[in-house]
């Protein structure tokens, strides 16, 4: 059996966290598992015989047909380890990477495997490679093998994310997860507009002939390219001396104009969502329910700065987004786990599982000595629920008065830089609005001190704009979308006026872009480049996604990817200029009240009711703990009052119960 966790820890062991319902051994810096096992059982009496210890995150096993040896595929790892049953040790382990000269970089993933009728080759399925590793086993993993060691023939493309394998005659079988994106057909006869949902995929299963040598070397070449694997050599570039600071440097390690960064992490919107009004770039209005007037300062900010209208996240959901937003990365556990959720809904970080080895942004800061804080992201706020509500947050906000909470987090390396002032998030009940307060304040006492002491990298949850519905609890959802819209005008405005300005980037995502829908991709959404050297007034047209964010950010910072994923991603450069421009931020007062609440149960009936009511469910206390397409409904029908539901942007019948 495999462990994806590994061994249980000992009672002395120190590094023990991050899983919902049990302990596993972490990594001290990155809270991420720290090894995987297998465990070998007597038939007879169930009693466990040995553990061997694997590669990080081991997974799908298969038996060679004279039962001499089990293969064993660790995701976290990018490897095989093959074990010998003679004496249950592991005799050999395979590199599956695609890019098997660069060891530096975690990534390909893989997470399924099978062998051929005849025991000769090995099939490894790399899920972020969207392909199959073609391994000829050895003589030390196969009585049939050729060689000294096993050696990778080359690499089979398959649909995104392949997941399961099986060999039959001369064909492989091979499920991937995500076949085809997320768009929603306009129905014939139909005057919408084409729609896309993230939850709207479909998965598929390939069927492909084994290739013979030649067909497998062309296969092998559409692998490589489609996998920007040569951008892996730019990053290995030495950095060179004299060279003049610019907004992004070309090379890890040169200068850049910034010092410092402000990473700022939203939820949930997609671009047509908030932009579709703007009548610039690719926008559908149609779409947009939360524009100029519920969202004034971003759509100011695009236009002081700059508009990213190819702007894509890199996940379905927040428990994929705050992954490719902290770590660039996802894990095998992870994709496995989409739309289930078997032990929790890990958009928060804590969980060891969901963690890659290579850690998170603020460790790979850290680790090359930069200066970090973190302002909410990975972490709960812990109050008393029973006595305090949105209401009382806010009221205490206004009044100079905040409940008290604490923020908890399981990463024990988060702990130091958490700012303890900064809520967290999971619940709904903290307007952003105190949120931006103390971040103001802090960078106010960091103004006061001597030199130059703000972070370098500083890490922001702002996450208001997810909303709690139409529950009577809480504002309505174009109000808590304009208090996040508000206390993002205020964080910008206050980093333009103080004297860091002109060596400060701030960069924001959304974590996802689920609750919504757009005309262009399901994945597009509202990315912000912001800073003295953004291209001022201007559309740009580039694709840029999350890790491209996140590598941008490194690069400024003069330190290197995490893995693949980061390292492959294009960087940024189309968003500056080289020409500086001080000019200052002055934040838009919001237009809708902030306090503008749900109407109570009591005055509402229909479908308001009914939406009221549902919103007061359990599933929708947390952050993303609910159905998102009933929550797209309510959203739709809260901003659009009695406007039909476009069910063509779900995907599904007008007579499907919203249940």
């Amino acid at each position: 059996m495999s462990n994806w966790g590994g061994r249980l820890p000992e009672k002395e062991d120190t590094n023990v966290a991050g899983v919902p319902w049990g302990s596993a051994r972490v990594d001290s810096l990155t809270g991420a598992t720290r090894e995987g096992s297998v465990s070998v059982f007597d038939p007879i009496d169930g009693r466990l015989i040995k553990e061997i210890v694997t590669g990080l995150h081991p997974g799908n096993m298969a038996v060679s047909k004279d039962g001499l040896y089990i293969y064993v595929v660790n995701a976290n790892s990018d490897n095989v380890s093959v074990i010998n049953t003679t004496n249950d040790e592991i005799c050999e382990i395979i590199n599956v990477r695609l890019q098997s000269d660069i060891n530096y970089f975690w990534g390909d993933s893989p997470n399924a495997l099978a062998l051929s009728s005849d025991n000769t080759y090995l099939y490894v399925a790399d899920g972020l490679d969207n392909a199959i590793a073609v391994v000829r086993l050895g003589k030390n993993s196969s009585a049939k093998g050729r060689g000294d060691k096993s050696e990778i023939k080359g690499f089979i493309p398959t649909g995104a994310y392949p997941s399961s394998i099986v060999v039959a005659g001369k064909k492989l079988y091979v499920t991937n997860f995500e076949y085809k994106g997320a768009g929603i057909p306009k129905p014939k006869g139909s005057k919408g507009v084409m729609a896309y949902n993230s939850h709207n995929l479909l998965a598929s299963v390939s069927v492909i002939n084994i290739p013979n040598k030649w067909r497998l070397n062309k296969y092998n070449r559409e692998v490589i390219a489609l996998n920007n694997i040569k951008r892996l050599q730019l990053v290995k570039l030495p950095s060179r001396e004299n060279v003049a600071a610019k907004p992004v440097p070309e090379r890890v390690g040169e200068p850049s104009v910034f010092k410092h960064v402000l990473y700022i992490i939203k939820e949930n919107r997609t671009y047509d969502q908030i932009l579709g009004d703007i009548g610039r770039g690719e926008s559908e209005p149609s779409l947009c329910i939360y524009g100029q007037k519920v969202t004034p300062n971003t759509h100011k900010l695009t236009a002081d700065f700059l508009l990213m209208d190819n702007y894509m996240v890199a996940g379905k959901c927040s428990a994929e987004g705050h992954q490719w937003t902290d770590a660039s990365i996802v894990t095998d556990y992870l994709e496995r786990n989409v739309r289930v959720w078997y032990r929790g809904y890990p958009h928060v970080q804590t969980d060891a599982l969901v963690y890659a080895p290579t850690g998170f942004i603020w460790d790979n800061a850290l680790k090359h000595g930069k200066t970090v804080k973190i302002y909410g992201e990975a972490a709960i706020p812990e109050f008393d629920h029973s006595k305090y509500g949105w209401k009382d947050f806010y009221e205490g906000y206004l009044k100079g008065d905040i409940p008290p909470f604490k923020n908890h987090t399981t990463i024990a390396n988060v702990r130091p830089l958490l700012s303890e002032e900064y809520p967290g998030y999971d619940s709904h009940c903290f307007p952003d609005v105190i949120r931006a307060d103390v971040f103001c304040k802090d960078l106010k006492r960091y103004e006061a001190m001597e030199g130059d002491q703000l972070p370098e990298l500083m890490v922001l949850a702002l996450p208001a704009d997810h909303t709690a519905g139409t529950n009577p609890k809480f504002p309505t959802p174009r109000a808590m979308v304009a208090d996040n819209d508000l206390a993002l005008g205020r964080i910008v405005e206050a980093l333009s006026k103080s004297r860091f300005w002109k060596n400060t980037v701030i960069f924001v995502t959304e974590d996802d872009s689920q609750s919504g829908w757009d005309h262009i991709s399901a994945y597009r959404t509202v990315g912000l480049v912001i800073s003295p050297y953004s291209k001022r007034n201007k559309v740009v047209h580039t694709a840029y996604n999350q890790p491209s964010m996140v590598h941008t950010i490194e690069q400024i910072l003069g330190i290197p990817p995490m893995n693949i994923m980061d390292a492959i991603a294009p960087l940024m450069t189309e968003c500056f200029t080289d020409t500086l421009d001080l000019k200052s931020y002055k934040a838009v007062k919001n237009q809708i009240p902030l306090d503008e609440m749900n109407k109570k149960l009591a005055v509402l009936k229909g479908k308001s009711l009914h939406y009221a009511k549902k919103s007061m469910e359990v599933q929708f206390d947390h952050i993303d703990a609910g159905n998102d397409d009933l929550l797209n409904k309510i959203l739709w029908f809260a901003a659009r009052k009695y406007e039909k539901y476009p069910y063509k942007y779900d995907g599904k019948g007008e007579d499907e119960d919203d249940d």
